[in-house]
């Protein structure tokens, strides 16, 4: 069970609720909660130092994000991960990400820009100390920036959830195996499109959806269901 502890707070239980559920997810996300591990309560209210009422509302909030299965009668449990859902997120991620980075090219500022070349220099350096979980944090950084600056509403809040559940995807398997010097310099060639003046915005379409298409086929290269 989760043994991280946060202080016991004074404002709205919403607001208390909130938190709770990004602790949790956050564990979810890097499998210090594994699927099929069920959230009890009780443990859960004194390590949160919380009543039932908030921690109920965390659990439906994780629900909604779709990592956490409740059960009437039974409980809350997190979500086990199965080889179809890997090819139906991926495959889903594949097209709106990249007509994510199609409109993004076309709005993408200076900032961005920079922000995307900073988040290069971080992969790059947990590549060279081989810091797998520094890599896929500003890997996912890397692609927030881009989804961020397409502006279109709709693939945000969808992809959000999406990405979401690719994170708990890849820290579900230990014999996943992604090259992480391959994914780099896939990404550098993403960044170099971006920067470029004269990039066919189709082309940039096309190299994000072969960035992912490679890791899916990763999956299921080397994923085995338990």
């Amino acid at each position: 069970m989760l043994t991280i502890k946060i202080k016991k707070l004074n404002i709205k239980p919403s607001v208390i609720a909130q938190q709770v559920s990004q602790v949790l997810l956050d564990a979810i996300l890097v499998n210090d909660l594994k699927g099929g591990e069920q959230l009890l309560e009780a443990p859960l209210q004194k390590q949160f130092e919380i009543s039932r009422s908030p921690l109920r509302e965390a659990f439906r909030d994780l629900e909604k994000k779709g990592v956490v299965e409740i059960i009437p009668r039974k409980g809350a449990f997190v979500k086990r991960v199965t080889r179809r859902d890997i090819e139906e997120n991926y495959s889903v991620r594949t097209l709106l990400e990249g007509l994510a980075a199609k409109e993004a090219y076309h709005k993408m500022t200076g900032k961005d820009h920079e922000a995307l070349q900073k988040t290069i220099s971080k992969m790059k350096k947990a590549v060279i100390n081989n810091n797998i979980m520094a890599y896929w944090k500003h890997h996912s950084v890397f692609h927030d920036i881009f989804i961020t600056a397409s502006g279109n509403r709709v693939l945000i809040k969808i992809l959000g959830t999406l990405r979401i559940h690719s994170v708990q995807h890849r820290f579900s398997f230990p014999n996943y195996d992604e090259k992480l010097q391959n994914s780099l310099d896939y990404h550098k060639k993403i960044l170099d499109l971006f920067i470029s003046q004269n990039t066919d915005d189709i082309e940039l379409e096309n190299l994000v959806k072969e960035h992912i298409e490679i890791a899916l086929k990763t999956f299921i290269t080397n994923v085995r269901e338990p």
